[in-house]
């Protein structure tokens, strides 16, 4: 077994999961992440990108605004040391990852991709479920306001029911003629 791969053994997805961040409404990993996970420093991480601009279009990576920069420093205590760097961080979602690995072409690079592939897939998995499972919830909601409407139908019907009748008018047993 490689180091390379000894080392990639010992990162659950989990791990990696935790370094996915929602960013402009989409998962990325921060480029100082996805360097330390796949064993180069940042900089060689983002000259790597830079020789290879064409195959990262903005749907694969996109630079942080300094906005952004500050609140992924304020959220991810472990990215503090991007508080110093003058520069803004680069994001990449999970396909600028996997050609982040490619152009990087390090065995670790490799190997560590597919478990960043594999967390992503994992976390998209998992928003599924919730949006499932919000859709049954919403769903249990609608048919409880059904029933609760029938139950207040029915309790109104019993409170009727529950009235105290009024007493019917004395009228005299027997056959009565009109008139007499």
């Amino acid at each position: 077994m490689t180091a390379a791969s000894h080392d990639a053994g010992l990162r659950p997805l989990e791990t990696i999961a935790s370094r996915i961040l929602w960013i402009r409404d989409r998962k990325v990993m921060i480029d100082a992440d996805l360097a330390a996970l796949y064993g180069v420093p940042t900089r060689a991480l983002n000259q790597a990108v830079k020789r290879n601009r064409e195959r990262f279009p903005g749907d694969f990576m996109f630079q942080l605004d300094a906005g952004e920069k500050r609140e992924v420093i304020t959220n991810c205590d472990h990215l503090a040391k991007l508080k110093f760097s003058k520069g803004l961080p680069f994001a990449f979602t999970e396909h600028g990852a996997l050609m982040a690995a490619s152009v990087l072409n390090t065995a670790q690079a490799v190997e560590v991709s597919v478990y960043v592939v594999r967390a992503f897939v994992q976390l998209r998995e998992l928003l599924g479920s919730n949006q499932l499972l919000a859709a049954k919830v919403e769903e249990l909601e609608r048919k409880l306001d059904t029933h609760d409407k029938a139950i207040v139908g029915l309790l109104n019907t019993l409170r009727e029911l529950m009235q105290p009748q009024e007493p019917p008018k004395n009228r005299p047993i027997g056959f009565v003629i009109d008139g007499e």
